[in-house]
């Protein structure tokens, strides 16, 4: 860190609190505070913590919408952002307070300009870049993107995707979000473990075909992504985005 100082570091989903603080602490230490800490939280509680031991420079509020991993149990972004913005507020009024960046569903213009009015002062998207022509994924997995829809109905949490691909190193009280398909319908009809897994591990084999409803690749996704329809590139993604929150922002100050 001292030789390649990093613009900023992004903590999450520490196997306990203390880890953040040591985390942070030595990242400071090290790149004499250049770097700035960004700490993503799902609670009201861990949000209050983390920023008086912390004092991290941003706070990502993420809400239980967001694809990938995230607490089992949590509040949607549009309930969750304000009551932190108020909580911060009243318990850590006397320190300098984070910047908050509102995560989970936001896809397009008006979910970030909900989130501006909401309080945050930015936001994190990440389901959106996932048909970004940038994005270092496989077609399958772009193409299953762009496919769904309905993504309160048609994605889930669940552990199985992890159980499935290996990754079951995660804390207690965390999942995955992903777009349902015929491994998760397997898993919870009682399919053995073990034979889901070789069924996954097969489907690996066939490259973007292993991808689908039919199919039985993972792909982590928002419930916003329904509103993702198309390919661009993340420049064009991000000023589209920009340039519509900004309109809805002017139109609602107009009237």
């Amino acid at each position: 860190l001292k030789e390649h100082t990093p613009a900023a570091v992004w903590f999450f989903a520490p196997r306990k609190h203390s880890d953040l603080v040591e985390w942070t602490q030595k990242v400071r230490a090290a790149t004499g505070g250049k770097t700035k800490v960004w700490i993503q939280v799902g609670t009201v509680a861990s949000a209050v913590e983390v920023t008086r031991t912390c004092s991290p420079d941003v706070l990502v509020v993420q809400g239980s919408d967001a694809g990938g991993h995230g607490l089992e149990r949590g509040a949607g972004v549009v309930s969750l952002l304000p009551e932190v913005g108020d909580a911060l507020k009243k318990h850590c009024a006397a320190q300098k307070l984070p910047a908050l960046m509102a995560a989970g569903g936001i896809v397009e213009g008006r979910g970030v300009a909900a989130s501006l009015v909401l309080g945050a002062d930015g936001v994190v998207m990440g389901t959106r870049y996932l048909a970004a022509e940038e994005a270092d994924i496989a077609k399958g997995y772009s193409d299953e993107v762009l496919r769904a829809s309905d993504g309160g109905a048609n994605t889930v949490r669940s552990k199985v995707y992890d159980s499935l691909r290996g990754t079951t190193d995660w804390p207690e009280g965390y999942n995955g979000r992903g777009i349902i398909n015929q491994s998760y319908h397997d898993s919870i009809s009682g399919m053995d473990l073990e034979k889901n897994k070789g069924l996954y591990a097969k489907a690996l084999e066939t490259g973007d075909a292993g991808w689908g409803v039919q199919g039985r690749l993972t792909t982590y996704a928002g419930t916003g992504v329904g509103l993702v329809t198309e390919m661009q590139s993340a420049k064009q993604i991000t000023e589209e985005v920009r340039e519509e929150a900004k309109r809805i922002l002017g139109s609602f100050g107009s009237r």
